[in-house]
């Protein structure tokens, strides 16, 4: 599995958010992404990367990353909305980039993570009757599309995750540190629904403070900025469970190094996120083969 081990932005702090925090330059990014071993990258938000497939694929190539996909937030509980024009741009960016792996969140229609609505039984059909039409528009160009569960959207406790794979037949993403800060168990999901995850995030989390945020005793963004996930062996995901698990069951996708981050400041050359992502790289390399 090592060899499909893959970096994010996030991991550098680098968010859609407005005001999450101070931004770090695309080429640091890439290069120390490179500079650890890495040779895969989601894209990151817009913005970060140029908006043109092969320019985004071309400053991967740079560094000699290539693209694995990215993430998207959408709505898709909105009965006046049509998501299908947004991913479709999105895919042309996926295609001309070579990346084959979007990542979709059910957005709520709202900047941040820190509060969401409640989904009537028509929200619940439209949203997911969306997903099956999504899946459908990305197989049709050449690319696995996927619903990512997510602190802050519409698809984020156990039950709504249930719901989810009961209702669609799109893939899972399976973010090992949302699904616990949801309420959820991510060793259990990744052995009940393996043949469902489509792509991995991997995180490790502080069930401490996720159990805060669950309380709404401190907000999401506050919570990742004092600690919420840990490098990876350092918090309370089992994630060599998970991954165990899913290579018994012949999971085949990407394992993507996504632990989000909130920077304050410039960090020092070698310092920072960097050190970070080198300890989850470490903890990874020595699981059991």
């Amino acid at each position: 599995m090592t060899r499909r081990l893959a970096g994010a932005p996030i991991s550098w702090g680098v968010c859609e958010v407005p005001g999450w925090g101070h931004q770090l330059d695309v080429d640091r990014v890439l290069a120390e992404m490179a500079a650890l071993g890495l040779t895969a990258s989601e894209f990151g938000p817009d913005g970060f990367l140029p908006a043109d497939g092969a320019a985004r694929q071309e400053a991967l190539r740079r560094h000699g990353l290539r693209a694995v996909g990215g993430f998207l937030p959408v709505v898709l509980h909105g009965s006046t909305q049509d998501p299908v024009s947004e991913v479709a741009a999105a895919l042309r960016q996926f295609r001309a980039a070579d990346a084959g792996v979007l990542v979709l969140a059910a957005a709520t229609g709202l900047d941040g993570y820190d509060s969401r609505p409640e989904l009537d039984a028509d929200g619940w059909r439209t949203l997911l009757s969306n997903l099956d039409l999504l899946d459908r528009v990305a197989a049709d160009a050449g690319v696995t599309a996927t619903l990512h569960p997510h602190v802050g959207t519409m698809i984020e406790k156990p039950e709504e995750i249930e719901r989810l794979l009961d209702g669609s037949g799109i893939g899972l993403c399976l973010d090992t540190g949302h699904v616990l800060a949801g309420g959820g168990d991510p060793v259990r999901l990744a052995g009940q629904a393996a043949e469902r995850v489509k792509h991995v995030h991997l995180k490790d989390v502080d069930a401490g403070q996720a159990q805060r945020v669950r309380a709404g005793a401190v907000s999401y963004r506050d919570a990742v900025a004092q600690g919420l996930y840990r490098p990876l062996g350092q918090g309370d995901v089992d994630v060599a469970a998970i991954v165990a698990s899913l290579e018994e069951a012949a999971y085949a996708g990407w394992y993507v190094l996504e632990q989000d981050l909130v920077l304050d400041r410039e960090p020092p050359a070698g310092a920072g996120p960097v050190t970070e992502v080198a300890a989850c790289l470490a903890y990874l390399r020595g699981l059991p083969s």
